[in-house]
């Protein structure tokens, strides 16, 4: 796998979004990319639950086929939710309805727990009095998460079905305590479909839902029936319906198995078009469609990408799509009228590379117009480090606003702030995009 790399922060022209701490309360318009540039002096990096029943089947398309990139995933191997409340924002003119209320929507990236992330989440545990303690590694997202709506995270790995299955790369199984380190942190749910869904075959996906059950986390993209596998997901956001639909482009060689074909969703354009349109006639008042696509090391879409993006886009019964895979942050683009975030980066890994330590946070903004319709009209990037000498995700801006930050660090984290915006952005404007700003821009 290959890493991500370094970006440079700058302010921005107008303020906006949600109030936070201090240090969250002003956010700002993401520039057009050369104002970054001008800064970096660079050139932009490349590259309830309701049950239905979908109609359509879950069949390969040639034409949109994923491209033949194996994954690696690999790394380095040494060694009570919060109630949220609906943040205001100030945002640009807009020729749309009138607002009537607005809730928020979060989306983080890859949680991939190599052996090393393991190892430390037991030297946590070790302090903590359990075998692992993932809760210290999410904890400075706490205070991004828990001033969203409905935050969902991506979980790219089964959990282990025993404690002597628990592996990393390159098949993974991850500790049980996991999700309860991920729910402390404020997310309510995760998708799950990924190339890693087979890994620890069936046993794994029931491993990893019914511990997802018992901890009230919602999960889209794996199942354990038939039924489960045709019942979307749906969150009651403060009254608002939101549906979230996972699909992977494939699972690493390990076919879906002859009884359980439903175990896991595979990308097929036919087949998420319909999820989409089942979900929004059941109720769904908006409908988030992860995908788990693209080529890793990548920091530009792929072909498979590029030509999925505007079909999804062009439907009215998709309102985000969500991208993850590449471990590496991606661009964010409003295609049709539609947010696609192409991919997040890495929230948790031991993945080498400076820029595979990159990471964002997506805060959306869906606003009900006086039609009563809902619509995703704004989002903030909230750029991430993953920090492995503390094994812990830092959001940028927080870490900053810290006096006491060792200089080597503030380093890292100005540097991986800039190198997220430059590739958000790809040296142009998006329209309802805005960042959270350094400390003193």
């Amino acid at each position: 796998m290959v890493d991500g790399g370094p970006e440079v922060g700058h302010p921005f022209a107008v303020a906006t979004n949600r109030p936070d701490d201090a240090t969250f309360r002003r956010r700002r318009l993401v520039c057009v990319a050369l104002a970054a540039m001008a800064v970096l002096g660079v050139a932009s990096v490349a590259d309830g639950h309701r049950q239905v029943d979908p109609s359509a089947t879950s069949r390969p398309r040639d034409l949109l086929a994923a491209p033949d990139s194996r994954s690696t995933d690999q790394a380095t191997d040494t060694t009570a939710w919060p109630s949220s409340t609906s943040p205001g924002s100030t945002m640009p003119t807009s020729t749309t309805p009138e607002r009537t209320e607005r809730i928020t929507l979060a989306f983080g990236g890859d949680i991939l727990p190599h052996g090393p992330v393991n190892e430390a989440a037991a030297q946590f545990g070790a302090r903590t009095g359990t075998a692992y303690d993932f809760a210290p590694m999410f904890a400075p997202l706490q205070p991004i998460l828990s001033s969203a709506d409905l935050p969902l995270c991506h979980l790219e790995v089964p959990l282990a079905p025993s404690p002597d299955q628990i592996s990393s790369y390159p098949v993974f199984g991850a500790p049980r305590e996991l999700p309860a380190g991920i729910a402390s942190a404020g997310y309510r749910g995760c998708s799950t479909a990924s190339n890693h869904s087979l890994d620890k075959g069936l046993a794994g996906i029931h491993a990893t839902l019914g511990t997802f059950d018992a901890l009230g986390l919602g999960h889209a993209g794996t199942a354990r029936t038939p039924r489960e596998a045709a019942t979307p997901r749906i969150y009651d956001v403060k009254g608002v319906e939101v549906a979230h639909l996972s699909y992977a482009y494939g699972f690493n060689g390990i076919p879906l198995p002859a009884d359980a074909p439903w175990a896991a969703n595979q990308i097929d354009p036919d087949r998420i078009l319909a999820d989409a349109h089942a979900a929004h006639t059941a109720g769904a008042g908006l409908v988030v469609v992860s995908m788990h696509w693209g080529t890793e090391g990548q920091p530009s879409p792929d072909g498979q990408q590029q030509a999925l993006a505007p079909v999804l886009a062009a439907s009215s019964d998709i309102d985000l799509v969500i991208g993850h895979h590449a471990h590496l942050v991606q661009p964010i683009q409003r295609i049709g009228g539609t947010f696609v975030v192409f991919g997040l980066g890495n929230q948790l890994s031991n993945q080498r590379s400076t820029t595979q330590l990159d990471g964002v946070v997506v805060i959306a903004t869906a606003t009900q117009h006086l039609d009563g319709h809902y619509s995703i009209t704004a989002l903030e990037a909230v750029p991430t480090w993953m920090d492995k000498a503390s094994w812990r995700v830092l959001p940028i801006a927080a870490a900053l606003a810290d006096p006491g930050i060792p200089e080597p660090l503030r380093g890292d984290l100005v540097a991986s702030y800039q190198r997220t915006i430059a590739t958000i952005t790809q040296g142009q404007s998006v329209e309802g995009l805005t960042a959270d700003p350094l400390p003193g821009a």
